[in-house]
C-alpha cells in the first residue's frame, strides 16, 4: 500500500543555546505526524536540522571565547542529541554551514539578483537584535518590535533588498485560493490583515553590520540576510539548483507537505518564503501550520526568570514516552498549552498507569492465568461484544481524519476512548466471575480475545505518539501484525498462539514524593549555575535603574480623559484606536489592549492619559498620548480615579 509522498519539515533551530521542553514540542509533535503517515501507507521524508548564521550567534560565540563555527557545532550537536533523545524519526538533520548549502544559497542569491528581484541600497529603520529585524515606524507596537515586545534601536547601514511588493497580489491570490495553505485559520487571518492588506515594503535580505554569515559572492562585505539563508533549508537539501538541474529526491518530494513551525515565526514562512519561492519559479508548500507555544505555568520559558525546563531533565524524571505522551496530548490545536510537574504527574497516573497500563496488564495476566496464556477463538458474539469491536474498528478512521487536519491531541484522544471502552468492558463481563465456571470457558476465551484485539488495535495506533510503549505491548501480546491493514478487520491476533509475560508498563507514581524529588534538583541546579542568585541580581538592578527623581517624574503631564469613541484598528488585531475628551481637546490615542476589552464596553471611561507622550504612528494609525492600565499574568485593567472627575483635569 502505497499513498504517495509526504515530506514534512520543522523549521531549523537557532543555534544560539540549548533548546528547552518548549523547542523539543515541535520535533516530538513532527515525529508523531509523520510515523502515523507511514503506518498509514505514505512515502515520507522528513527534515529537521539548525540554523547557524546570524549576529546574535556571532555576539554569543565571542562571549564565549569561540569562533562562531565552534560554537554552532557544539549547540548543533547538543540540538540533534536531545532530537534523538526523544525518540524521532527524521530522515535529514541539516546544518546551514554545509558547504552545499553555502554554495546554493550563493546561486540563488546571484540568480535573484540577475533577474531584477534583487537591488542595492540603504536601510534605516528600528531594529531588533534578538529578532534580527528590521522595522519601520509604523510596523512598531508601543513603540516596541511587534513580534517580540523587546525594545529596537535605530539602524542604518547598506543592504541588498528584495521586491516583496512586485509578488503580493500574486500570494494573496494564492491565500485566497488555497484555504488550506495557512493554518490554523486565525493564524492565516492574521498574516492577511496585519501584513499583506497594509501592504508589503521591501525586505533587506543583507547585511554589513557583522561578518558571520553566507558571504554574497559579487559584493565583498555583505552577507546574506536570515530570509533567504535560513528558509532555503527546505530545498536546497532536498537537491534544488539555482540552474534547475535538481535531483531526482527534489522532483519526488518538492512541494513540501507541511512547514510545521512556531506561531511566532509564520510571518517568515507564510509571506517571505513563498515570495521567494515564487520569484525562483518554484512551486509553494502545500500547507504551512504554525503550531502553539507550550508554556510553563502562565508564561512562556525565559533564562531571566529561572523557569526554563529541559527535554533531557524531564526524561530523567518520567521517561521518554511519558513526555512525548504529555506534550503531544496536552497542547491543543490553535491555543498554547501549559506543562506543570504537578500536572505532568496527574496524566502519568490517570492515564498512562491507569487507562493504558491496567488495562494491558489485566489483560495478559488474566490470559496467563486461566488459558496458560492461550489465546482462545472467539466464539458466538453477545452485543456487549459487538459495541466494542464495532468501536475498535471505527477508531482508525477516526484517528486518521484527526490526523490529516493536525489535530494530534484529539487523535489521541479517539484511541483512549477505545481504552476506557475496553477497561469498561472488562468490568461488564467480569472475566474473574467466569473463570470460576468450567462451563464458561468459551465464554471466557472470547471475552479475552476481544480485549487482546482492541489492546493490539490501540498499541498499532499508539505507536506514533508513544513509540517505546507501543512496541513493549505488541511484545506483549507476542505479535506482528502492526500495518494499517492489519487494523481493519478484527482478526490480528491468532488463536493457538501464546501472550507473553506482562510488565508495568508505567509504575504509579508518589506525586509528593516525585515533587520532593524535583526540588531538590531545581536547587541544585540553581546552585551550579547560579540562577537563583542571577534572577535576584537581576531584578534589583532592574529597581536600580528604574528609580527616578522628581524632577524625572515633573517631565510627566498626566490627565484624565473620557474614552467618546473606540475601535478596532483595521490593520492590527491587536490594538484598539481611541478618541479620548481632554478637557475640551479630542485627541486620537492607539493602545494594544484588543484582547482585554471590546472596544464598546470602554465608551465613557475616564482613564488616565499621558498627556505630552510624542506623536507615532502605530499601523499607519496616528496615536497622541498613551493610556496607562495595570497587568498581572493575563489580566490588565485601565487605571482610572476613585471618584468621578472632570476630563482634562492634572493627575499629580
Amino acid at each position: 500500500m502505497n499513498k504517495g509522498k509526504y515530506y514534512l519539515t520543522t523549521a531549523i533551530a537557532y543555534t544560539s543555546g540549548k533548546p528547552h521542553i518548549g523547542n523539543t514540542y515541535e520535533i516530538v509533535l513532527a515525529d508523531s505526524i509523520v510515523r502515523f503517515k507511514r503506518l498509514n501507507g505514505y512515502d515520507v521524508y522528513f527534515q529537521t536540522g539548525t540554523d547557524e548564521h546570524g549576529e546574535k550567534i556571532q555576539i554569543k560565540a565571542k562571549e564565549a571565547n569561540k569562533t562562531p563555527q565552534e560554537f554552532v557545532d557544539e549547540i548543533a550537536a547538543e540540538i540533534k542529541r536531545i532530537w534523538d533523545l526523544m525518540n524521532t524519526t527524521y530522515d535529514k538533520f541539516v546544518r546551514t554551514t554545509d558547504p552545499m548549502h553555502v554554495r546554493k544559497i550563493q546561486d540563488i542569491f546571484k540568480k535573484l539578483y540577475d533577474q531584477g528581484d534583487i537591488y542595492k541600497g540603504y536601510y534605516e529603520g528600528w531594529y531588533c537584535t534578538p529578532d534580527e529585524a528590521f522595522f519601520t515606524e509604523s510596523q512598531l507596537v508601543d513603540g516596541k518590535c511587534p513580534d517580540c515586545g523587546r525594545e529596537v534601536h535605530m539602524a542604518k547601514e547598506e543592504a541588498y533588498f528584495f521586491k516583496m511588493s512586485k509578488y503580493a497580489e500574486r500570494l494573496m491570490k494564492h491565500i485566497e485560493e488555497h484555504p488550506k495553505f495557512i493554518q490554523p485559520e486565525s493564524r492565516k487571518n492574521e498574516m492577511v490583515n496585519n501584513f499583506l492588506k497594509p501592504g508589503l515594503q521591501d525586505l533587506c535580505v543583507s547585511r554589513t553590520s557583522f561578518d558571520w554569515g553566507i558571504p554574497v559572492t559579487f559584493d565583498e562585505g555583505h552577507v546574506v540576510y536570515v530570509w533567504i539563508d535560513a528558509l532555503s533549508n527546505y530545498i536546497t537539501f532536498l537537491g534544488y539548483e539555482a540552474d534547475g538541474n535538481h535531483s531526482d529526491l527534489y522532483k519526488k518530494y518538492w512541494p513540501a507537505d507541511v512547514h510545521l513551525i512556531g506561531k511566532d515565526i509564520l510571518r517568515f514562512h507564510t509571506i517571505y518564503w513563498p515570495i521567494l519561492l515564487m520569484a525562483l519559479g518554484e512551486e509553494l508548500p502545500k500547507q504551512v501550520f504554525g503550531h502553539p507555544w507550550l508554556l510553563v505555568g502562565e508564561g512562556k520559558m525565559s533564562k531571566s526568570r529561572g523557569n526554563v525546563i529541559y527535554a533531557d531533565d524531564l526524561v530523567d524524571l518520567f521517561g521518554v514516552d511519558a513526555v512525548r505522551y504529555f506534550v503531544l496530548h496536552e497542547m491543543p490545536f490553535a491555543n498554547d498549552g501549559t506543562l506543570t510537574y504537578e500536572l505532568l504527574i496527574e496524566r502519568i497516573n490517570s492515564d498512562l498507569a491507569n487507562i493504558l497500563g491496567n488495562l494491558v496488564n489485566r489483560t495478559i495476566t488474566m490470559t496467563n492465568k486461566y488459558f496458560d496464556g492461550e489465546i482462545l477463538p472467539q466464539s458466538e458474539s453477545e452485543p456487549i461484544d459487538n459495541e466494542l469491536i464495532n468501536l475498535a474498528l471505527e477508531t482508525p478512521a477516526k484517528v486518521e481524519k484527526k490526523m490529516d487536519e493536525l489535530k494530534v491531541s484529539d487523535a489521541i484522544d479517539e484511541v483512549f476512548t477505545l481504552l476506557r471502552r475496553s477497561n469498561k468492558y472488562i468490568d461488564e463481563t467480569q472475566p474473574w466471575i467466569l473463570g470460576k465456571d468450567e462451563s464458561k470457558k468459551a465464554r471466557l476465551g472470547t471475552v479475552l480475545y476481544n480485549l487482546l484485539e482492541s489492546i493490539r488495535i490501540s498499541a498499532v495506533l499508539l505507536e506514533p505518539f508513544l513509540p517505546e510503549t507501543a512496541q513493549k505491548i505488541l511484545n506483549q501480546l507476542n505479535t506482528d501484525k502492526k500495518d494499517w491493514e492489519s487494523l481493519q478487520k478484527f482478526n490480528g491476533m491468532v488463536p493457538g498462539q501464546k501472550v507473553g509475560t506482562p510488565e508495568i508498563l508505567f509504575a504509579r507514581i508518589d506525586a509528593s514524593k516525585k515533587m520532593e524529588e524535583i526540588n531538590k534538583i531545581n536547587k541544585m541546579n540553581e546552585k551550579k549555575t547560579g540562577v537563583a542568585e542571577k534572577v535576584q541580581l537581576e531584578k534589583k538592578e532592574e529597581i536600580e535603574e528604574e528609580l527616578i527623581t522628581i524632577d524625572d517624574f515633573d517631565k510627566l503631564d498626566l490627565r484624565v480623559a473620557e474614552i467618546i469613541k473606540a475601535e478596532k484598528h483595521p490593520n492590527a488585531d491587536k490594538l484598539l484606536v481611541f478618541q479620548v475628551k481632554v478637557g475640551d481637546e479630542t485627541r486620537q490615542v492607539v493602545s494594544g489592549i484588543a484582547k482585554y476589552y471590546n472596544p464598546e464596553d470602554l465608551v465613557g471611561k475616564k482613564v488616565i492619559l499621558v498627556y505630552n507622550l510624542k506623536p507615532v504612528n502605530l499601523r499607519g494609525v496616528e496615536s497622541r498620548g498613551m493610556l496607562m492600565a495595570a497587568e498581572k499574568g493575563k489580566k490588565l485593567t485601565m487605571l482610572s480615579t476613585l471618584e468621578d472627575i472632570e476630563s482634562g483635569a492634572t493627575v499629580s
